[in-house]
């Protein structure tokens, strides 16, 4: 199984969004939600987003995916600390192939990972030019631990379901959440849900990724929050050709507690705001008594599919 965020044309795909703390599960098209289902994750199976007991997940989706009868294809999302995130400039290569192996040539220099033992892919964030005005393509490349990834896979495979791709979280967070700043200004989105994880935005392009250390309901959440919501914004701000940050977004479980909110914006000193969670979609199906907050990342993982 290989990591993939290109787009899948099969539109019988479920998004499935193993938080952690729960899961939850999204079948989506044409600007709707179809399907919209969560459970409550037992502990012990998933930790810090890396699976812990395979057979133990396996079980539990297996239970989940009958009890709501859903799609046998899913779609994945990961969000931890075996994922690496890097921007590089390249020449303008069309041909993907000739694209894969310049990708690959830089990603050894780039990544501090072996890439015989990671999975690895990209995608084409925006074209430019140097300082000697020749152009250039942005490529963001995502580099996984297969030691990561196998036991989700086979924990998903285990339950009866067929993985159609792996996206990383703070892609399918970008893409449900981002509306595009009108300067061309950066945003950063903060999903707090069992995994806090970071993404800096442009536009529709994911540029800086990471997970946060730091749980929103525990204790001081706000100023731990903000302190690794600066330090990211710092860290992306010395990257080449940054763009000024504009405002934080928080999305996820977390983004309820209004005072949570409020704090992490007057220690980041910057306008934060709460994301309209299923931002573009007709969300009817899913239950009054559901939190759509839940559904966030599932829904994005589903876009990705069905685009």
């Amino acid at each position: 199984m290989s990591l993939s965020f290109r787009n899948s044309s099969d539109r019988g795909t479920a998004g499935l969004d193993i938080d952690g703390r729960f899961l939850a599960a999204v079948v989506a098209a044409d600007g709707r939600i179809d399907r919209a289902e969560s459970a409550d994750l037992p502990e012990g199976l998933v930790r810090d987003g890396e699976v812990i007991d395979a057979a133990g997940l396996a079980t539990f989706i297996k239970g989940f995916a009958s009890d709501h009868k859903l799609p046998k294809k899913v779609r994945l999302g990961v969000s931890n600390q075996q994922i690496v995130v890097r921007v590089i400039d390249l020449p303008p290569i069309e041909d993907r192939e000739e694209r894969e192996q310049a990708v690959r040539f830089q990603a050894a220099e780039a990544i501090a990972m072996p890439l015989d033992e990671a999975i690895l892919d990209h995608q084409v964030a925006g074209y430019g030019q140097n300082a000697e005005g020749a152009p250039t393509m942005r490529v963001v490349v995502v580099a996984a631990r297969r030691s990561m990834i196998d036991p989700l896979i086979d924990a998903v495979k285990r339950a009866g379901l067929k993985p159609e791709g792996i996206d990383l979280d703070a892609f399918a967070l970008v893409r449900m959440l981002v509306g595009g700043t009108s300067d061309g200004s950066a945003r950063v989105l903060c999903h707090l849900g069992g995994v806090t994880n970071l993404a800096v935005a442009v536009g529709d392009a994911c540029l800086f990724t990471r997970p946060l250390s730091v749980a929103f309901d525990e204790p001081d959440a706000a100023a731990g929050l903000a302190n690794e919501i600066r330090l990211s914004i710092d860290y992306y701000m010395a990257q080449p050709e940054a763009e000024r940050v504009a405002e934080i977004v928080v999305s996820g479980p977390g983004s309820q507690d209004e005072a949570l909110v409020a704090s992490i914006g007057d220690h980041v000193g910057m306008p934060v705001i709460v994301a309209e969670p299923l931002r573009g979609l007709d969300a009817s199906a899913i239950a009054t008594d559901e939190d759509p907050r839940r559904y966030t990342l599932a829904a994005g993982l589903a876009m990705g599919a069905a685009a």
